[in-house]
């Protein structure tokens, strides 16, 4: 029995010094984070980036929950130009901030940030936020007061611009409509000239048809009419009996029988002249 409770005795002693360590190693872990961001405040005073940034980082390595660590480091950022960077930190500082202050330095520099590029209507809600937990602050007041102003006319310029594009994308389809329109009154001009060449190859050809038509009636007159004239021609001429001779017969027959008695009266005057008696009898 005595050893049974020499054992709980000893078990709760142990217990309680377990519990007495986390609290002493938050402490001692709070003790060195508040070090360490104490050296970067003065290597950043040293304009020394580089070695501030180290320091910083070691105390949100010892306690990730340090604002004061990840603020500065956020300001050192900020002032290398790293906004992307010092943004995140001010963002890490303000989600482990408890009091007021912590929350409106964290989005008073957040504002800044998003000022410097040129997010005026975010800055805007992130200096509201920090006038929230400290209203008195007239530097968060008039850097409020210009983003603000900075939102404003980015809307209307963004109003302006889309109004811009609106009456360019207009424009466009009015351009496009009157481009099918003029296209559908040249297609239409086309077709107008398409069917009057199409008349007038109809009305050429139909010329040409009623000229060949003329000009074939005109050699069936001529033909008729030939006819015709060889026709009278042939019923004025009288009829040749069988065996009768023409009158062109006869002719060309009384024309060689002349030819043929001068011959022969030539040739009689011949032999009187030479005084010997010739026969005078015709030989047809």
């Amino acid at each position: 029995m005595l050893r049974l409770l020499l054992f709980i005795f000893m078990l709760n002693g142990a217990l309680s010094f377990a519990q007495e360590d986390p609290q002493k190693a938050q402490l001692l872990a709070a003790e060195k984070a508040k070090n360490y961001v104490y050296e970067g405040n003065e290597q950043l005073s040293k304009d020394n980036f580089v070695s501030a940034e180290m320091e910083y980082r070691k105390a949100i390595s010892q306690q990730p929950t340090n604002v004061v660590g990840a603020y500065n480091l956020g300001n050192s950022y900020y002032q290398e130009g790293n906004f992307e960077e010092a943004l995140y930190r001010h963002q890490q500082a303000l989600k482990n901030a408890t009091t007021k202050a912590e929350k409106h330095a964290a989005y008073h520099n957040i504002g800044n940030i998003l000022m410097q590029e040129k997010k005026c209507p975010e800055a805007t809600e992130a200096f509201k936020n920090a006038l929230k937990n400290n209203p008195a602050d007239d530097e968060t007041r008039y850097n409020y007061a210009l983003a603000k102003e900075c939102a404003e006319q980015q809307q209307q310029n963004q109003d302006n611009q889309d109004n811009q594009d609106q009456q360019d994308q207009q424009d466009k389809q009015d351009e496009n409509q009157d481009d099918k329109k003029d296209q559908g009154d040249q297609n239409k001009d086309d077709q107008d000239q398409k069917d009057q060449n199409e008349k007038q190859d109809e009305g050429q050809q139909d010329k040409e048809g009623d000229q060949k038509e003329d000009k074939k009636d005109n050699q069936e007159d001529s033909k008729k009419e030939q006819d015709q004239g060889d026709k009278k021609d042939q019923k004025e001429q009288p009829k040749q009996q069988p065996g009768q001779l023409s009158p062109q017969q006869v002719k060309n027959l009384l024309e060689a029988m002349n030819a043929q008695e001068q011959k022969v009266q030539e040739k009689m005057n011949a032999e009187k002249q030479k005084g010997i008696k010739i026969q005078t009898e015709k030989d047809w």
